[in-house]
């Protein structure tokens, strides 16, 4: 006889076999509790679940909210737009040089017509292969960034921006469209300054960071006008500090991890109270597009620069005449110096307040007015950043030991002369001499166009020393303290580095119009 409820005979069997096993779980469950009772189903149960399932996190950190300061800030952020741009004057040599629209994408002819990013940037104005083609501009465009630095309407922005321009427009964050002059420029440093015209109200402005404490890690927000599109904020940290981007000999930059794009440049990079950290001027990327590196000009040196541009229109920098290049190791090592710091003297240009003082090529300037010279650059900085008739002095290494010596410092010209210039000389040849260093050489009275001073490198040994420090067609002028005008003067230099126990030899070289010293190891040629 059957023990199963008759309701169950028009049940599914399938969901019967389910229900049963429940049941039973259940009994087997409750038969546990009736026989250890209800005070052994707490101590041994309940603790067991809760410590399983109780999780106490910590609370999660409250992120930054930057609402605050982008509301004071942004009404001084404009947008600059600037008509008829001669694209042979512009960086890049032609008209997409400084520009900050949409511009051209790499790979936008690669996508699918109906990809989103193509019919985006079509919207847009670019145009993919296939797409419908624009009429020629009679006039390029450039468009950039800026922003108020007074209530009278001085706005700053990158020279890149402006440069090659005819009509420049400063569009303001509230929607107004306004005429400005450009009152200077400095393109060294990439700065220009620029005044609405006949301004006839107050306009909101920012000011530099008066503390100049900027330090890596920092939070810092970028204002601007990327691909036109005015009045975008974006956040990140200063990732690192004194950057050279080989821009010029002033490069001192703030990198940022910002997102900077093409139309930021001449924006503000602020720090949390509000104030202007630094001209966000370049950006590193393979692909045109930001990937987490970009740079701006610090607010140190862009105050100065733009106090400059404002009362005198230009920037007028001391100069001291000669060519210099960073020291290595190599070259400490061969100099005799206990530090790879200063700047290599390679030449002093003939008239030139360096010249005149006595500086001669192979001098490593260590300081100016007493305050340590770190690098090539550093002196640049220091040099440039004094008035022409400043008088300086200058703490060299020469021939072992410290000496000094004064000057007043020129005025830079506008484009330098190379310090030296190609020679003619005779159309002769002969065959080269072998030296230690692993370079063939002859004469350079001996190869025609190379002058009477020197040896020209006519080979290279793949497995030398001078391996990928020389090349085919380099003058050399010098090898040690010596200047050399064959082979043997080489090999004499060298025996006197070797006795003197030193494991490098410097050498003088002339490559093109520029001088410059090179360290090579002795003894591997």
């Amino acid at each position: 006889m059957s023990t199963e409820p008759e309701f169950t005979t028009k049940t599914p069997r399938g969901f019967l076999k389910r229900g049963r096993k429940t049941l039973l779980v259940s009994a087997l469950a409750l038969g546990v509790a009736g026989a250890l009772g209800g005070e052994a189903l707490t101590t041994a149960v309940a603790p067991a679940f809760a410590q399983s399932t109780e999780i106490n996190p910590a609370p999660a950190p409250a992120l930054p909210s930057f609402s605050g300061i982008i509301e004071r800030v942004k009404p001084a952020v404009v947008s600059v737009r600037v008509k008829g741009v001669d694209p042979t004057k512009v960086a890049g040599g032609d008209d997409s040089g400084p520009q900050s629209g949409p511009g051209s994408i790499p790979g936008l002819d690669q996508l699918p017509d109906d990809h989103p990013l193509k019919r985006f940037f079509k919207q847009f104005g670019q145009q993919g292969e296939g797409g419908p083609k624009r009429s020629p501009r009679k006039f390029g465009m450039s468009q950039g960034s800026g922003f108020f630095i007074s209530a009278d309407g001085y706005v700053v922005t990158n020279n890149h921006v402006v440069q090659g321009g005819q009509d420049v427009e400063v569009l303001t964050d509230g929607g107004d469209t306004l005429k400005a002059k450009v009152v200077g420029t400095d393109s060294r440093t990439d700065l220009a300054l620029l005044k609405i015209d006949g301004a006839k109200k107050e306009f909101p402005f920012v000011k530099f960071d008066s503390a100049k404490d900027t330090k890596v890690g920092d939070w810092v927000l970028a204002v601007g006008n990327p691909f036109g599109l005015g009045g975008t904020v974006t956040a990140g940290i200063v990732s690192a500090r004194g950057r050279d981007i080989g821009a010029g000999p002033y490069d001192d930059f703030l990198q940022i991890d910002a997102a900077v794009n093409h139309g930021n440049s001449g924006g503000p990079t602020f720090n949390l109270k509000g104030e202007v950290v630094g001209v966000n001027t370049a950006i590193y990327s393979p692909s045109g597009g930001n990937v987490g590196i970009a740079f701006s000009i610090p607010s140190e040196v862009a105050a100065d620069i733009v106090q400059k541009l404002k009362s005198e229109g230009k920037v007028a920098r001391g100069y001291i005449g000669v060519q210099i290049q960073p020291v290595t190791e190599d070259i400490a090592d061969s100099l005799g110096l206990k530090k790879a710091e200063g700047a290599l003297v390679a030449e002093a240009q003939k008239g030139t307040p360096g010249e005149q003082a006595g500086l001669k090529s192979g001098d490593t300037i260590l300081k100016v007015n007493g305050e340590t010279v770190e690098a090539a650059r550093d002196l640049s900085r220091k040099i440039g950043g004094m008035a022409p008739g400043t008088k300086v002095q200058l703490t060299y290494w020469r021939d072992g030991r410290e000496q000094t010596t004064e000057l007043t410092l020129g005025k830079l010209p506008e484009t330098q002369e190379a310090s030296l210039k190609t020679q003619d000389d005779e159309d002769s040849n002969e065959p080269s001499a072998n030296v230690k260093l692993g370079i063939q050489v002859t004469p350079a009275s001996k190869v025609a166009g190379s002058g009477d001073k020197g040896l020209v490198v006519t080979g290279v040994d793949d497995d030398g020393s001078a391996a990928g420090k020389l090349e085919s067609g380099d003058l050399i002028l010098q090898v040690g303290d010596r200047e050399v005008s064959s082979a043997r003067d080489v090999t004499a230099s060298l025996d006197a580095a070797q006795k003197g126990g030193k494991k490098s030899v410097l050498l003088r070289v002339k490559r093109g119009d520029a001088t410059r010293f090179v360290a090579i190891e002795i003894g591997r040629g």
